[in-house]
């Protein structure tokens, strides 16, 4: 037996579908795996109690996590806005199941579930109506935080979240993972640095008005004249700015960038508006994003990878809204941990740490390596 096993099942039938996936699991693991974690697209939402408990009854995993999502991943494919279903599970990795949910008070919100001697890395899987990641991350745990948002629903209520026998339409669901199961994260965010970097010299929340002494606007100008025409497209196609979050290295590359959007420029005051509050003193630097540089940063950060699994959580503005072919994000991860089990989703978020602290992303994939 195997330690990892992922199966996936186009079958648009739910009940042969769930009986497809665990039977390929019970093939590679054996029954009562330490974790199982299971994805499914819209078109299987309303059996998804029956395919929990199919899994409980024949798998008995110690732990079962679930959502249903826009496009789910098995192996080498992304299967996209398409019946499917995937399954993963492992043995020797204990985790601990966790129920968490935000209520808001005069102060904002206050997230609840997370066990106070809580420690590994959590694997969480939150609705993006009912439940503010944001305020998740905030709250500190100290942990490394992964996953990503339920994306099968354009409004509340419409996700699935499974966590052992319950199925909930709300909050977030997800397992810690035991500090000795010894995860590593890759969070590809999929855009390439342009121009150099810029010392912040005068910001209030997410405005932007100095960098490096001078009008952000500015210091925009200079860098788009500097480019070369094919990067001017790109520039044209969409506009980001990459904030440095370990400020201590002396070089700055790709994977030490948080990456916001830019959303707004001022010619009269001549600031810049970023998704992100941005600090007076933070390095920042503009970026581009497009099919290539996606794949060569995907492709980069997996290079040296090496686990015995992995569970990918990739942004539904990628797969073909992206990248020309099917499969790409789900057939790199793949190929690169030379064809061990991998299983994941689409996300209306994603979720995983840059420069040791725990961000939500977009557009980004965030992939769990697991030894």
């Amino acid at each position: 037996m195997s330690r990892y096993g992922a199966a996936l099942s186009e079958h648009p039938d739910s009940a042969n579908a769930a009986g497809e996936v665990i039977g390929e699991i019970l093939e590679a693991v054996g029954p009562s795996p330490d974790l199982a974690v299971l994805f499914t697209s819209a078109s299987h939402q309303e059996a998804i109690n029956e395919i929990a408990d199919a899994i409980h009854q024949v798998l008995a995993p110690s732990v079962l996590i679930g959502t249903t999502a826009v496009s789910v991943i098995g192996g080498p494919l992304e299967v996209e806005e398409h019946p499917a279903v995937s399954l993963w599970a492992a043995s020797q990795c204990p985790a601990r199941a966790v129920r968490l949910e935000a209520v808001r008070g005069p102060d904002g919100w206050a997230v609840g579930g997370i066990p106070v001697d809580a420690e590994g890395t959590l694997l969480v899987v939150p609705d993006p109506f009912t439940f503010p990641s944001d305020a998740l991350l905030n709250a500190g745990p100290p942990m490394t935080v992964v996953g990503g948002l339920a994306s099968a629903a354009g409004r509340p209520g419409g996700n699935r979240l499974v966590l052992g026998h319950q199925v909930y339409d709300d909050g977030a669901v997800g397992v810690i993972l035991d500090p000795q199961v010894k995860v590593r994260t890759v969070v590809s965010q999929g855009c390439r640095p342009i121009g150099q970097p810029f010392t912040v010299t005068k910001s209030e929340d997410n405005i932007v008005s100095e960098m490096g002494g001078r009008p952000a606007v500015d210091r925009l100008r200079e860098t788009l004249l500097a480019l070369d025409e094919a990067d001017r497209t790109l520039v044209s196609r969409g506009l980001h700015i990459g904030i440095v979050i370990d400020e201590h290295k002396s070089e700055f590359h790709r994977g030490d960038f948080l990456i916001r959007g830019l959303i707004g420029a001022d010619e009269q005051t001549g600031a810049l508006a970023v998704g992100d509050s941005v600090e007076v003193g933070t390095t920042v630097q503009f970026q581009v994003r497009d099919a290539a540089t996606a794949d060569e940063d995907l492709r980069e950060l997996m290079a040296d990878a090496s686990a015995g699994s992995a569970l990918v959580f990739t942004c539904n503005g990628r797969g073909t809204h992206l990248f020309e072919g099917p499969d790409h994000d789900a057939a790199v991860v793949h190929e690169a941990l030379e064809r061990a089990p991998v299983a994941g989703m689409f996300c209306a978020g994603e979720l995983g740490p840059i420069g040791g602290r725990n961000f939500l992303h977009g557009f980004t994939a965030s992939v769990v390596l697991f030894p």
